[in-house]
């Protein structure tokens, strides 16, 4: 098997406090995965920090893999996918689940592109961008990378700002400032290990789960209408309105930073890094990945289905953010902790996100420039720039002028998504870097066509923005 490594001279083997081996060799020569002398494994001293039994049976092997996929499921219902969301379902019904499930479908196939990148290589895809690319265009790509997150961090002030005004009556502006708290608790659980971690973000979601059952028991919505609206139909292609918002829904859905954690955090696994090893590792990791992921599909498709069966076809059909849908779902569905819950989910939401944007941020800054800042400085630096703006509109604008901001956050990180999807399968259907890992040419031609469908409908989705708001100053 002639394989070779990423761009750059094999270093010397890298031994883990596991003793596991970062690369084997065959007959053939190495096999993908080997670093450069004085090359940093991903997330540091985290990396390999998760025993996994190799000779267990398949549900001990796959409760060891057991986590990553969830912390990267957040990406797919944090506070940014909640305004399209709720304005699909009160204004088309169930017809734009099908958006949903397709733009889930995508997500699958490109996680399992970044978590084989980061199992087969060793490298996250902010290393392998690195090892790639002129220095120049790493360093334009980490700049990008760097908005990204920002923005990201920006919709996850905004979102736990507007729960605890709709939870307390707490002003947003004393809101979005005092989300600058939780830096400590991040660095509190990630400093007791990854998986107390991964085990609180796993327990958000199980909260967040929990209010949408409530919602949905107490919304009682149509179950033909909702199997109906699984099925992909001609209208939302035809109506320009159902169109804007179904791009919003895709361009929503698939986060770039989700891509550069993805490929990082699943490292934390101390597998074996010969062929064998990176197989299986592969394997429980993608099955993590996509359960997780529907997970995801489940959460976002019932705020959905929630707006549609409390304000479809109702005077409600026109809500117009978060806090109008908070107002109207106690009164409208009878039901007395609907709306409390609905906060509840939504401040779950946000901080759920903020877990896993710190740890994205951290990846992105490590891998693009091998440079390594203490967790706090560089928690605090990415908080500052989010809370910056988010204080100044939520001061001087109140919660109409934060509901822009949100959707601003969504155009910038579509802006952004391209230079993570289009790097990451390349490098995954290049067999030098992956060996025989390599994309299988059906699997290669299905991920560049997901490639060109996002990019080019987050495109149409921010000229059309771009536009309206244009539009709306002249």
């Amino acid at each position: 098997m002639a394989v070779a490594s990423l761009k750059g001279p094999a270093g010397e083997m890298d031994e883990r406090a596991s003793g596991l081996p970062v690369a084997a060799t065959s007959d053939d020569g190495p096999e993908p995965g080997w670093r450069r002398r004085g090359e940093h494994a991903s997330l540091g001293e985290l990396n390999a920090s998760i025993p996994v039994p190799h000779s267990a049976r398949f549900w001990r092997k796959l409760l060891a893999f057991a986590g990553p996929g969830l912390m990267v499921s957040v990406g797919y219902m944090d506070p940014g996918n909640w305004a399209t969301d709720l304005a699909g379902g009160a204004r088309f019904g169930y017809t734009l689940l099908s958006v949903i499930l397709i733009s889930n479908m995508m997500a699958i196939l490109l996680q399992h592109l970044a978590l084989k990148l980061g199992i087969v290589t060793g490298r996250d895809l902010a290393q392998a961008c690195r090892d790639h690319f002129s220095k120049p265009a790493s360093f334009i790509q980490w700049i990008l990378c760097e908005i990204a997150i920002a923005a990201c961090d920006l919709a996850e002030v905004i979102g736990s700002a507007i729960a605890l005004n709709l939870l307390f009556g707490l002003p947003l502006l004393y809101g979005v400032l005092l989300t600058a708290g939780d830096i400590m608790i991040v660095l509190l659980l990630q400093h007791r290990g990854f998986r107390v971690l991964e085990c609180v973000v796993a327990s958000l979601i199980v909260s967040i789960g929990g209010c949408f059952a409530y919602e949905m028991i107490s919304a009682s919505p149509s179950i033909a209408g909702m199997l109906g609206g699984l099925v992909p139909r001609p209208q939302v292609v035809v109506n320009p309105e159902m169109l804007y918002i179904a791009i919003g829904i895709l361009g929503a859905t698939v986060m770039p930073h989700n891509l550069y954690l993805h490929s990082s955090i699943v490292q934390t696994r101390a597998f074996h890094r010969d062929a064998a090893g990176k197989a299986m590792a592969v394997r429980y990791a993608t099955i993590d990945s996509t359960v997780a992921l529907l997970c995801a599909f489940f959460i976002n498709g019932a705020i959905l289905v929630l707006s549609a069966a409390a304000f479809h076809g109702t005077e409600h059909e026109s809500v117009a953010g978060i806090g109008d849908a908070y107002q109207l779902l106690t009164p409208v569905l009878g039901a007395p902790l609907a709306s409390t819950l609905f906060a509840v989910a939504l401040l779950a939401s946000g901080q759920n996100s903020t877990l896993t944007g710190t740890l994205a941020g951290q990846i992105v800054m490590e891998g693009f420039l091998n440079l390594r800042l203490k967790p706090w400085l560089r928690r605090l630096i990415t908080r500052l720039v989010a809370i910056g703006p988010a204080a100044v509109v939520a001061g001087l604008y109140g919660e109409r002028g934060v509901d822009k901001l949100l959707i601003l956050s969504q155009v910038i990180l579509s802006l952004q998504l391209s230079f993570a999807v289009v790097p990451l399968v390349w490098f995954t259907s290049d067999r030098v870097k992956m060996g025989a890992f390599v994309n299988a040419r059906w699997l290669m031609l299905t991920a560049w066509s997901v490639t060109v469908i996002i990019v080019g409908l987050n495109g149409y989705l921010l000229f059309e923005t771009i536009a309206g708001w244009l539009g709306g100053g002249a």
